[in-house]
């Protein structure tokens, strides 16, 4: 397995974790609270480079296969 693969599949979860963990915080704990913002923002950047390296891996195969 690629390594591109793999991290694109680890940060897509990670971020996918981060920003669920961040919105459950921000509606328990208030708007106010920092911490949960954090979470919430580094999770969308997280998802967003994981689904990026899987869009770049999965061009790259089909431009290939052609």
């Amino acid at each position: 397995m690629d390594i591109k693969k793999i991290l694109g599949t680890l940060f897509t979860l990670a971020g996918t974790v981060g920003i669920i963990f961040g919105v459950i915080q921000i509606f328990s704990g208030g708007i106010s609270n920092s911490q949960s913002w954090i979470f919430a923002i580094l999770g969308v950047i997280f998802f967003g480079a994981g689904i990026g390296l899987l869009k770049s891996i999965r061009t790259v195969e089909t431009s290939n296969n052609g």
